[in-house]
């Protein structure tokens, strides 16, 4: 029997169940950029503290890029009976360039190999997905720049509340997405430091040079403690929590684009090409991306607690059981990154109603809460009484069918008489939603000084 390249002590083959259990193959051939990266920093070390000769790295670093090359055009198709991405790659090279492959692995292990690929694969992701949340951010930056003037029914408990504009409704998304993006840029940083040559648990005898592998490989420096750095995937758990919740948010968006999106509502038009229709009914457009993305949330929160779970119980250094945080961050990441792309696409393509968000404001008293502050500015009244005597006036609108906007100086002059005329302007929607100038707030010149902010820290970001 032949034995596997990392299997000298087993002195039988292994069954077949623990093949199948045990092999990572399948799914961690997803790091052999990765890998073929950290493998050629480590050969260089190697040859330049003097531990390979100059001629076994020269056959190496050939024999990985024409690995490398091979994977891409698909002559090595990575399905063959190694277990995991680390022995494929040794042994495609060792039957490439003979003895000299077999010196590469020297001075380190599968367990600060595997964390160096998987760190670099993490670290690559958060920038990506910042790349994607940046792109999100502009483009909702913009549909907020052109309707900083549609009124909107601002909700509480899904009930009208006050009269707000678009353009502020969506800059609070932005405002979400932002600290998204600030999440991922600094887990990067936070994680941006190299295990390889940490070996399997307590360094190495062999005079290496961590920072030059660290440096080569684009690491701010080596990390501190090699037990805690086989062990550790606290940066895999960082891009889970941090996809979890951009997933959270772009699940909240997305329920209000399908409930805008009903008849009900009628505030936005997703475009053709972001709809499907029904097998059954004619009719119907269907707001397919919106829903998928609510519901893939649910996938990018499992994951999380998946390998919450798996970390949870286990003893230093390195665990078999890690083996399992990797099917569930490339799944997140697939997930955030198409998710990301296709919103930001549909989100472009939208059209915005703003006669049907404008009409929604006649509904609901939405000014309720600027008559009460009338009676305290102008009145004098304690709040509390102003707030009583306003829920009057919309008990008596509720009974003439109307919207407190809608009424006449009699009909609130009738349910309190220190009601002035003046009284009729704060309940304009505009005005209403104008007189909301504190920092942060819904008026139209707040808004546009949100947007300017925004503005400027895209620009400082990019």
């Amino acid at each position: 029997m032949a034995k596997k390249i990392a299997s000298a002590r087993i002195s039988q083959e292994s069954s077949k169940l623990l093949k199948e259990l045990n092999d990572s193959l399948p799914f961690d051939k997803e790091l052999y950029q990765e890998d073929i990266k950290g493998s050629k920093a480590h050969a260089y070390m190697l040859m330049k503290q003097g531990i390979i000769t100059p001629q076994d790295y020269e056959d190496i670093e050939n024999g990985l890029e024409e690995i490398l090359q091979e994977i891409e055009e698909g002559i090595f198709t990575l399905d063959g009976g190694e277990e995991d991405i680390h022995m494929a790659i040794e042994s495609r090279l060792t039957s490439k360039i003979g003895d000299a492959g077999k010196r590469l692995h020297t001075a380190r292990s599968r367990n600060d190999q595997v964390a160096v690929d998987f760190r670099m694969y993490v670290l690559r992701h958060d920038k990506e997905i910042a790349s994607l949340l940046m792109d999100l951010i502009e483009t909702i930056t913009d549909i907020a720049n052109n309707n900083t003037d549609t009124l909107l029914p601002g909700m509480t408990h899904l009930q009208h509340a006050q009269p707000i504009n678009f353009g502020y409704h969506m800059m609070a998304y932005a405002s979400m997405f932002k600290r998204d993006y600030e999440r991922f840029t600094e887990s990067f940083e936070r994680n941006n430091y190299s295990p390889l040559g940490c070996a399997a648990l307590a360094g190495t005898p062999h005079p290496i040079d961590r920072q030059e592998t660290s440096n080569r490989l684009g690491f701010k420096e080596p990390t501190l403690n090699c037990l805690d750095s086989v062990s550790d995937r606290d940066f895999a758990l960082e891009i889970l929590f941090n996809i979890s919740v951009l997933m959270m948010h772009i699940s909240r968006l997305s329920e209000e684009l399908i409930l805008w999106s009903t008849s009900e509502f009628g505030f936005i038009r997703l475009s053709d090409k972001h709809a499907t229709g029904s097998s059954i009914m004619p009719q119907k457009k269907n707001p397919d991306i919106p829903e998928l993305l609510r519901g893939k949330t649910g996938r990018a929160y499992g994951n999380l607690i998946s390998l919450l779970t798996v970390m949870k119980g286990l003893p230093l250094a390195y665990n078999k059981d890690t083996q399992e945080d990797k099917e569930g961050v490339f799944d997140s990441v697939k997930t955030a990154e198409l998710s990301l792309r296709v919103l930001n696409e549909m989100l472009d393509e939208m059209q915005v109603n703003k006669t049907a968000m404008e009409n929604a404001c006649a509904k609901g008293h939405l000014s309720a809460t600027d008559l009460a502050d009338y009676l305290v500015k102008v009145k004098g009244l304690p709040f509390r009484d102003a707030y009583h005597i306003v829920g009057n006036v919309v008990n008596f609108a509720e009974e003439l069918g109307k919207d407190i906007s809608q009424m006449s100086i009699d009909e609130l002059k009738s349910v309190d008489s220190r009601i002035d005329e003046d009284a009729c302007s704060v309940l304009d929607n505009i005005s209403s939603m104008n007189a909301r100038n504190s920092e942060g707030g819904t008026s139209v010149s707040s808004t546009k000084k949100q947007i300017e902010k925004m503005q400027k820290w895209i620009e400082e970001n990019r």
